[in-house]
């Protein structure tokens, strides 16, 4: 498992998380920057679960405030982890309906891009869509899947994890918008997903599992649902099917060069 240089904040007996008044900030700065930008981008059920929410802006969320909404809408609840967990774990905490959380904040310098899933990420990108039925039977059914699936398989699930929960787009009657939580946690991923740089493509399962990705660049294409009730479609699809067609098919050639190695 790769290395991170931050340290998941622990809860006291209470279950309170205690934050500085600097990391408190930062998530203001990020919040209120990025709210901006979505107006316009986000899917309206994004939205409508950002209300559902109610997330503070002045301060960084207790994990409880979070587990209160999610358990009323749609039974999920968010788990403390530490900032990066294994695929076993990942899929463990998907099928028992719990979404990971690591409880840190980025830095300052990395304010507009950090490989390592921080708080911001978990909480605002992919909270509000958990309070959606659709969305949320699609992520329990993928997190049951995946704690199934062996390790080969498992790859092609995470590239369909990833053109979708991650990096999605959805059409809608007012254009394309944005429901993948790594472009809405990111202020120029959001725009440039949208702008006419990147290859779009209708969305196909298969398709999804057989792209490569890389996660350190602006990704160069992005799969466009008709709608999100695509997803439960999906959930009641035959997705190891899909992986097992992939895995006889193969991967497409990368549309993005080769990662350049470190010196």
């Amino acid at each position: 498992m790769k290395q991170t240089k931050y340290v998941a904040r622990e809860p006291d007996a209470n279950g309170f998380i205690d934050y500085t008044p600097e990391e408190h900030g930062v998530w203001n700065t990020l919040i209120t920057r990025q709210l901006k930008l979505l107006e316009g981008r986000a899917c309206p059920e994004y939205l409508q679960g950002i209300e559902k929410l109610g997330l503070p802006h002045d301060r960084i969320p207790q994990l409880g405030e979070i587990n209160k909404v999610l358990g009323e809408t749609t039974g999920w609840q968010v788990a403390r982890v530490p900032a990066l967990i294994p695929f076993q774990t990942f899929f463990e905490l998907l099928a028992s309906k719990q979404f990971p959380v690591a409880t840190f904040i980025r830095t300052r310098e990395e304010l507009d891009y950090l490989q390592e899933p921080d708080i911001f990420h978990e909480i605002f990108g992919h909270c509000p869509l958990l309070t959606n039925p659709w969305f949320a039977e699609f992520t329990h059914t993928y997190g049951k899947l995946g704690l199934q699936a062996s390790k080969e398989q498992r790859v092609y699930l995470a590239r369909l994890y990833w053109m979708t929960i991650e990096f999605g787009l959805v059409n809608t009657p007012e254009g394309k918008r944005v429901y993948g939580g790594g472009i809405l946690s990111s202020p120029k991923e959001t725009v440039y997903s949208l702008s006419s740089e990147p290859e779009h493509q209708p969305f196909d399962p298969l398709e999804a599992m057989r792209t490569p990705y890389r996660i350190d660049i602006l990704q160069p294409l992005y799969f466009v649902l008709p709608d999100l009730k695509r997803l439960f479609d999906l959930a009641h699809e035959d997705i190891m099917g899909m992986v097992e067609k992939g895995m006889e098919l193969g991967l497409h050639a990368p549309k993005f060069p080769p990662k350049p190695k470190a010196a």
